[in-house]
């Protein structure tokens, strides 16, 4: 499956949708900004600097200073898909990130979203 077009979607743009997603579940953008620290490694500094750089989503996945060695424990369905079966390991990252978020929406606790 080729998804060059939403690797060159800008990091920024999905962002507002991601804190959207939270905060109308009663969760705040500090939460959604520890659960991306948590996956990517980004310093919360370095997070703010790839979304005012506009960064495209192979760009902000590729420079992550440390994807977490944890990230494997995240599994189950993001728009239909098990996350665990995805081929191509940028659109698993992408997709590990949604199913986080999934879980903050959800009312899921913060200690074990980030697999503590």
């Amino acid at each position: 499956m080729n998804y060059e077009r939403l690797f060159k979607m800008s990091f920024s743009d999905l962002y507002p949708m991601y804190v959207a997603k939270a905060t109308k579940k009663n969760r705040t953008q500090a939460e959604v900004d520890e659960i991306i620290c948590w996956l990517t490694g980004y310093s919360k500094e370095e997070l703010q600097t790839q979304i005012s750089n506009r960064a495209d989503l192979r760009t902000f996945f590729e420079q992550a200073p440390d994807f977490n060695s944890h990230a494997s424990l995240i599994t189950g369905v993001v728009c239909g898909v098990k996350v665990e079966g995805i081929e191509d390991s940028l659109m698993r990252k992408i997709r590990y990130l949604d199913k986080l978020i999934d879980e903050l929406a959800k009312g899921r606790p913060l200690e074990k979203i980030l697999r503590k």
